[in-house]
């Protein structure tokens, strides 16, 4: 694919041979997020794991402490005392099978997150073919099937992230936004480091992290050195 003009301008600032400090790639990054809207900054990091075998499995969630800059928008499905501590909490949408029937027949998808209450789940389930190939299927690990409604969706509004492997054993999260600032990129990249690391499975063998690298929307990979974090 033909790359843009910016691109390749931004793409000369960046040494692709060279491996970064964490601090060195954040501000870098921020140089070459150069487009007319404020991109987001990513990071992909790479594992020694199989995702393949379930012992190897990598994934959760946490909260960065500054968010991820985007306006996240939370479907609720939940009934008796539980749909008015989801509006409270401040969901976006509360309810039960209307919401199925809405996903099923009108093919809506204007929320980002799902959260259940246990109990829900035989209705949701029924989604499962659409939902799960999108990533939108709740799950227990990462906090969304749950009765504790009014944390999940305080934590997902304040700016929780879910982090797993996709086949090719990368896992892809958003940092925040290149307005942020090198500080903020720099704590929330240290959250989530540090939640990877700790989330490491005991089957893992040899190097944990293969590689690390961020990147913004519309800007070059850059790669950090996992040695050095």
């Amino acid at each position: 694919m033909k790359k843009g003009k910016k691109y390749l301008e931004n793409s000369k600032l960046v040494d692709r041979e060279h491996l970064y400090d964490v601090n060195e790639a954040i501000e870098l990054v921020q140089k070459t997020a150069t487009a007319k809207f404020d991109e987001t900054i990513e990071a992909h990091i790479r594992l020694g794991v199989d995702s393949r075998h379930a012992d190897q499995q990598v994934r959760g969630a946490i909260v960065l402490p500054h968010g991820t800059g985007k306006e996240v928008k939370v479907l609720v499905f939940a009934k008796g005392d539980k749909v008015a501590e989801a509006q409270a909490a401040g969901a976006d949408y509360v309810g039960a099978e209307e919401f199925l029937e809405k996903i099923q027949k009108e093919n809506w998808f204007d929320f980002d997150v799902i959260v259940a209450t246990p109990d829900m789940m035989g209705v949701v389930g029924r989604l499962g073919r659409v939902l799960g190939p999108k990533g939108l299927m709740p799950n227990p690990k990462s906090g969304t099937v749950t009765f504790e409604v009014e944390k999940a969706v305080k934590d997902i509004k304040a700016g929780k992230v879910e982090y797993r492997l996709d086949k090719t054993n990368i896992i892809h999260v958003p940092l925040g936004k290149a307005s942020f600032g090198t500080e903020k990129l720099q704590d929330n990249f240290s959250t989530l480091l540090d939640a990877v690391i700790k989330a490491k499975p005991a089957a893992a063998k040899g190097q944990y992290l293969r590689s690390v690298s961020i990147s913004s929307t519309m800007g070059p990979g850059i790669k950090i050195n996992p040695a050095r974090i």
